[in-house]
């Protein structure tokens, strides 16, 4: 058999697996971005990354507002980042902060952190154990032959997966294969940049090994690449296999493109050019940053971003509590969810089919959750507590998304013979221009209360519990979908 023969199969037999139904219940997890960026913690604040990516300045990306960019945007002479690294940290390289680091992970508690993250109603966690610096969070023993001994000397990630698996959640890992400034310190400034700074030559068995050596310590539930992946296909498929087999139940996302013709492309001046012209025109389309979707995954990933209907593939949304995944302490108020704008999201992405990885980013400099971030893992579980059956183990409605007649936003639900009515600001009579009832509808406040209700030309008509003013849940049982053209007589 050919080489080209084997390694389609291989992706035949790959695409025959299917998601496990526990990552298809979860709804919620929690992404963790801890990096050696997050001891200076700076970056701008002007604008997210999807109106960043969409101006024409020139080096856009050296105005991230990620703080786990600031080594590359460092090597920007005229960028924020390298102004306020002058002005705070003169004469210090970026390397120096991997000791604050060390330091202030001394009295990291990853138990408090488990819980914390329980808390929320998190069915995982993501955990960041190497980022584009390539500072990898244990004990390695890979050796980087570019900058011998750049890890932690803890194992952070074995205690991390501990304490998640011990607080009753999946443990996932994130690991940048696409990029890894140890192996090319080339800037990169635009999306075509990002491609041509793939390493190749000995990073390709260095990532692979660096995978492998995960997978066999940690057994982790999700494999979440970053950027694409160095290696051809052939090898690809050979790691996906290996971990399928380690790991059965096992998930990968969408950012594992392997390394092919356009890669290389991005190292020509015509092909930035080009590349970067369609990147323009995708972030356009889609709304925001949606990786290009490759040969293999297991769900999908848009990021700061979501999708206008529900999606027939699994997919999750990822984003900060602010405008970075790293800690920034210069975030403003302005710049954090607010507790509408956060459950309104949830609620959205879980009436799409999605799931939520909201991400944390403790501090570098003593390993604690921000007080700001804390607040919102505290809205989360206040309000998964009491509304979680709407979330949880839940599948999208035929209906995902709505106005009701008094204009109030509705995201739908549904789970058995029950459809959860998701209000965003609700007020006190609410009609549900979707549902039509049966001899057997009931409808329920989420503390099992019955809630009297009438039909009428428009829908049904419901005297709202108004237990939470920024998002409600009505449960209706035994209901059908109202048909279009009559949804539509009643507006």
């Amino acid at each position: 058999m050919s080489m080209k023969k084997a390694t389609a199969q291989q992706l035949r037999h790959l695409r025959r697996r299917r998601v496990p139904a526990w990552w298809l219940d979860a709804k919620l997890g929690i992404f963790v971005q801890w990096t050696i960026a997050s001891v200076p913690a700076f970056a701008p604040v002007e604008g997210g990354i999807n109106e960043v990516l969409a101006t024409n300045q020139v080096n856009t990306i050296a105005h991230s507002p990620y703080v786990e960019w600031y080594e590359n945007s460092l090597r920007f002479p005229e960028s924020p980042v390298a102004k306020f690294h002058e002005a705070t940290f003169p004469g210090r390289t970026y390397h120096s902060f991997a000791a604050d680091f060390e330091a202030g992970g001394a009295e990291w508690d990853p138990q408090d952190w488990a819980k914390k993250f329980a808390a929320t109603g998190a069915r995982y966690v993501v955990f960041d154990v190497k980022h584009h610096d390539g500072y990898c969070l244990w004990p390695t023993a890979v050796v980087n032959p570019h900058r011998p001994g750049w890890h932690s000397q803890r194992d952070l990630v074995g205690e991390m997966a501990a304490a998640v698996r011990g607080a009753g959640m999946h443990f996932g890992i994130y690991y940048s294969g696409g990029l890894d400034w140890t192996f090319d310190a080339t800037p990169l400034g635009t999306v075509a940049g990002v491609l041509g700074g793939i390493p190749r030559g000995d990073y390709v068995a260095y990532a692979d090994a660096h995978v492998r050596e995960l997978i066999d310590r940690y057994q982790p539930s999700i494999l979440w690449n970053d950027i694409a992946w160095p290696s051809t296909a052939a090898d690809l498929w050979q790691l996906f296999d290996y971990y399928y087999q380690r790991v059965p139940d096992g998930v990968v996302n969408d950012r594992w493109t392997p390394y092919n013709w356009l890669f290389a492309v991005a190292h020509t001046s015509l092909g930035r050019r080009v590349l970067n012209y369609f990147a323009a025109q995708q972030m356009k389309k889609d709304g925001g940053l949606v990786p290009p979707t490759p040969p293999h995954y297991d769900f999908r990933t848009p990021e700061y971003t979501s999708f206008a209907d529900a999606q027939k593939n699994p997919w999750e949304c990822i984003r900060g509590i602010d405008r970075s995944f790293g800690y920034n302490a210069f975030s403003r108020r302005e710049d954090f969810l607010s507790r509408p704008a956060l459950l309104t999201l949830l609620a959205d992405v879980v009436a799409k089919g999605g799931n939520l990885l909201l991400n944390v980013g403790p501090r570098g400099t003593d390993a604690i959750i921000p007080e700001e971030q804390q607040l919102r893992l505290d809205w989360l579980g206040e309000w998964t507590k009491r509304n979680g059956s709407a979330l949880f183990a839940t599948r999208p409605w035929v209906v995902a998304q709505s106005v009701t007649s008094d204009e109030v936003q509705v995201r739908y639900t549904s789970h058995g013979e029950s459809v959860f009515a998701l209000l965003v600001a609700p007020g006190e009579r609410i009609v549900l221009r979707d549902v039509a009832p049966t001899p057997r509808t009931t409808l329920l406040s989420m503390d099992g209360r019955i809630l009297e209700w009438r039909e009428t030309h428009g829908g049904i008509e419901v005297e709202s519990p108004a237990l939470d003013a920024d998002l409600d849940v009505i449960e209706c049982r035994y209901v059908v979908a109202r048909p279009l053209a009559e949804r539509t007589a009643g507006d």
